[in-house]
């Protein structure tokens, strides 16, 4: 969603996260409606329904944490439309839920309460709504009723007649499918009339014991039948909520979850890869002979670096589709409740685990889904905890890490060997968070108690395609508007750093003179015949055209090595050397503090200028320049050693700046940011040293 809502525009809108494109900005003094009910009530589908956007849902409680605000227009009426997330009641536990009270309230001190409500309740789950609608109807703001999942409770023979609720409650009610658009034209006509909503004439009891005898009557006059309970879901949740083979079922999941991301997606990376490395040729072809700066900027820097990156475009696909059907299906509160226990032992709760969990796809709206938890010191251990579940920006890295050391047939049983080692590592950062979050509780809240733990179980549901394809589309969308800003602007700078200062011919062809191998490619340019030069096959290469380009290469490594960048890598060496990192590693591991899969489109950039026409299979050619503590000159550079450093050290490293300014807006200080950052990189360090001196054992 774009970023649309100011100060200026909807008073108070500036705390939100506001819906909206070009036409549908939000429009200043337009009545402002907030959709308020239940997590998993359907308001977020409504609330797409009314204003086009494409916000998240999902069947699990706890999808919308923030405000959103949009536009719909109805004739020649344009309301805003706020999406409020779910409570259950109007007495807060959580930052979420007072988000709810304080908007609604009038109480938020940037915000002013909502012209009119329209109150989102489940029909399956109606009587323990009714005390959320009494809540609601005590704030005396015009209000119309909302009734969803009528057609689940048809399903289960339950009844409800929408029209004698409303009736019973004194406002107007309408019956919604949402995500299938039924009711909405009924929906619109209410909203359009909203200057004619009534107020409830007698407002609901405040006493607990009279608020349930109202709900009753209520219910009664409304001719209300509950559900009977879903077969199929108490049938499947037989099986997945019991700790044994539900905690199987679990690891199952996830570990054919990794096996999936290699397996599927290896024949369309190849192809993309295969287009980058032709199209990087041919602007090659194009532009070396009249303007080889050009040249290396485009084919080296945009293609060799930004394409490297997007190769990637597959397993996103891939992740994002599997993580989608998950969410849609239900089973995401299932393994939250599995990993209740388990989250105990960090001194967490479930709903900790949910938080963590969105963390996989990225750290950001894990951090902000800790709104849900009602304990200020679980929110904090969870914050900290939550960068170190494996992201999706983390992807890039793992596959081309792995694929340097794993051979693609390689087998453990009947999986492949590069998607258990993927597992390993997804499974390792999970660990990981868990130890931090133990920690962090032990060294802030000692004496804690566990609050209770509770979580609805939503019937299982055969995912929404629309659903489906709009959470895989955000994501390659927001993957690529990476690509094409953040890695696009840190790789030309970057191709400027690895450029600067330029070398002269005389000065390259000093250097070629002095160095063995660079002299031996310059004398089989002059005369091919005599060539001793050896290709990565082993056979001598005679052709001159081949001869040549080895040649160009030798000068752009020549260039490399003494520009600005290379300066850089070399400078933080004392630091990264213990890991088995040299300057280009350094170089791409400083760059990916602005986003992680600049690592990637670092030595992507690197490999291209020096092989342009095989820099994926350059990467693996690649050998240390000069002796270091962990590895001689002549090596190979990505050694199963130094990739398995590589690999851990990503598992930890907060690398991530806009995670960073996410846990600084949720805590409200630097502090907790800065002790994350440190925290990780401390470990991050340790834990890669650590794993390449026992790799390096075994070599």
């Amino acid at each position: 969603m774009s970023d649309h809502c100011s100060t200026h525009e909807v008073p108070g809108a500036s705390d939100c996260h506001c819906g909206s494109s070009s036409s549908k900005t939000l429009v200043a003094g337009s009545r402002r409606i907030a959709l308020a009910g239940a997590p998993n009530a359907g308001k977020t589908s409504i609330y797409n329904a009314l204003t086009g956007l494409h916000a998240k849902t999902g069947n699990y409680p706890g999808v919308t944490v923030q405000r959103s605000l949009g536009t719909c227009k109805i004739g020649n009426t344009t309301l805003t439309i706020e999406d409020l997330p779910g409570a259950y009641s109007l007495d807060p536990i959580s930052p979420d839920e007072e988000i709810v009270h304080d908007v609604l309230t009038g109480t938020s001190t940037t915000v002013s309460a909502p012209d009119a409500l329209v109150i989102v309740v489940d029909a399956t789950t109606l009587q323990r709504g009714m005390n959320f609608i009494a809540e609601a109807l005590a704030l005396d703001l015009p209000t119309c009723l909302v009734v969803t999942m009528t057609d689940e409770l048809s399903r289960r023979t339950g009844r409800l007649n929408v029209a004698a609720l409303g009736h019973a409650l004194g406002i107007p009610a309408v019956r919604v499918i949402g995500h299938r658009g039924i009711g909405m034209p009924d929906l619109r006509a209410q909203l359009a009339q909203v200057a004619t909503w009534q107020r409830t004439p007698l407002p609901p009891p405040t006493d607990p014991d009279e608020i349930t005898s109202w709900a009753d009557s209520v219910l009664a006059a409304a001719d209300y039948l509950p559900p009977e309970s879903d077969q199929i879901t108490s049938a499947i949740d037989k099986v997945l909520l019991r700790p044994v083979p539900g905690t199987i079922v679990f690891f199952t999941i996830m570990f054919l979850f990794f096996q999936a991301i290699f397996t599927w997606a290896e024949p369309f990376k190849g192809a993309i890869e295969d287009g980058f490395g032709a199209l990087g040729q041919l602007v090659h072809g194009w532009l070396d002979d009249s303007h080889p700066l050009l040249a290396g900027l485009v084919g080296d820097g945009l293609i060799g670096g930004v394409g490297s990156v997007l190769t990637f475009i597959p397993q996103i696909i891939i992740m994002f589709l599997i993580i989608a059907v998950l969410e849609g299906v239900g089973y995401m509160s299932r393994a939250a409740f599995l990993m209740d226990k388990v989250m105990s032992v960090a001194g967490l709760e479930g709903r900790a685990f949910v938080a963590l969990l969105s963390s996989l796809a990225c750290a950001i709206p894990g951090i902000m889904a800790t709104r849900t938890l009602p304990s200020t010191k679980d929110r904090v251990a969870t914050m900290l905890a939550a960068p170190l579940m494996t992201c999706s920006a983390r992807l890039p890295v793992y596959v081309i890490m792995i694929s340097l050391t794993v051979d693609g047939d390689a087998k453990v049983g009947p999986f492949g060997t590069r998607g258990v080692v993927m597992f390993a590592l997804y499974l390792l950062g999970a660990v990981s968070a868990m130890a931090a979050a133990w920690v962090v509780k032990q060294l802030t809240d000692r004496g804690g108690v566990l609050l209770p733990f509770y979580m609805e179980m939503p019937p299982y549901r055969m995912p929404r395609l629309r659903t489906v394809l709009i959470m895989v589309w955000d994501a390659c969308k927001g993957f690529l508007k990476k690509a094409g800003t953040i890695i696009t602007l840190t790789t030309v700078i970057l191709w400027v750093l690895l450029n600067v200062p330029m070398r002269s011919d005389a000065q390259f062809e000093a250097f070629c003179a002095s160095d063995k191998q660079c002299a031996a490619i310059a004398a089989a340019v002059d005369k091919p015949e005599s060539s001793t030069v050896k290709g990565d096959d082993g056979q001598v290469i005679t052709d001159a055209e081949e001869l040549g380009k080895l040649l160009d290469a030798q000068k752009t490594s020549y260039t490399m090595d003494n520009s600005w960048a290379a300066k850089g890598g070399k400078a933080v060496q004392p630091v990264f050397e213990p890991l088995g990192f040299d300057w280009r590693i350094n170089v791409a591991t400083l760059s990916s503090l602005a986003a992680r899969e600049t690592f990637v489109a670092t030595l992507g950039q690197i490999a291209a200028a020096e092989d342009p026409e095989d820099p994926g299979a350059h990467l693996a050619t690649m050998t240390y320049q000069k002796d270091t503590l962990t590895n001689k000159a002549g090596d190979q550079l990505f050694n199963p050693a130094t990739v398995i450093a590589i690999l851990v050290f990503f598992v930890y490293a907060l690398q991530c700046m806009a995670t960073a300014g996410a846990m600084r807006r949720e805590t409200g200080t630097w502090k907790w940011p800065i002790i994350a950052f440190t925290y990780m990189f401390v470990m991050a360090w340790v834990m890669a040293a650590l794993s390449r001196a026992l790799v390096a054992a075994f070599m």
